[in-house]
């Protein structure tokens, strides 16, 4: 039995890959419940990090609706869904950016922990709605929603540059660009 948590999605040998799945959920819908079960923790997680815990079970199921009724135009030669489902769960989020702004406002002005860590690659690695310090609350609403999007999709999704690119239909010099950029307003927003 395979670990849904896990990153990436862990397979047994046996295990048809995501396109796979995919392919034959086209003609027998009951395929899809594989995809959901090899990704739903991790992206519900990810909506946590993003827009807190009370919106995450809301957001997590829409993402994989929408996944289940898009998935006639998923691009078959991809064999992992993990960036797609992401970009998808991103683009929710993007619905849902006020509860974002919201949650990061709210957080910034509390006066929860602030012992952010020296470095800031490692700051987006603790980024979760439940551990945010007030200064990167604050740091985190600063940021453009294209930037605020890449960079928590490399640091709490765990997101290659290639895979960020494919979620969001963008370049991948672009991504490149926006998570330096988020970054760098990180660093000078935390004194780091």
């Amino acid at each position: 039995m395979h670990d849904p948590s896990s990153h990436p999605a862990v397979r047994l040998a046996e295990e048809p890959d995501d396109a796979l799945v995919i392919e034959k959920s086209r003609h027998e819908p009951e395929w899809f419940s594989m995809i959901f079960d090899r990704y739903f923790t991790a992206i519900h997680r990810y909506v946590a990090a993003r827009l807190g815990p009370s919106a995450a079970d809301d957001v997590a199921a829409e993402t994989f609706l929408a996944a289940f009724d898009q998935r006639d135009r998923y691009d078959l030669t991809r064999s992992e869904a993990r960036a797609w489902l992401y970009g998808i769960a991103t683009n929710l989020i993007g619905r849902h950016r006020r509860g974002e702004l919201r949650l990061y406002r709210a957080l910034s002005r509390s006066a929860a922990r602030d012992d952010v860590e020296s470095h800031a690659d490692r700051v987006a690695d603790r980024v979760t709605a439940e551990q945010l310090s007030p200064r990167l609350a604050r740091g985190l609403r600063s940021l453009s929603p294209g930037d605020r999007d890449a960079l928590l999709l490399v640091a709490c999704a765990g997101l290659s540059y290639t895979e960020v690119a494919f979620a969001l239909k963008i370049p991948t010099g672009t991504v490149g660009s926006r998570v330096n950029r988020a970054r760098a307003k990180l660093r000078k927003t935390l004194g780091v």
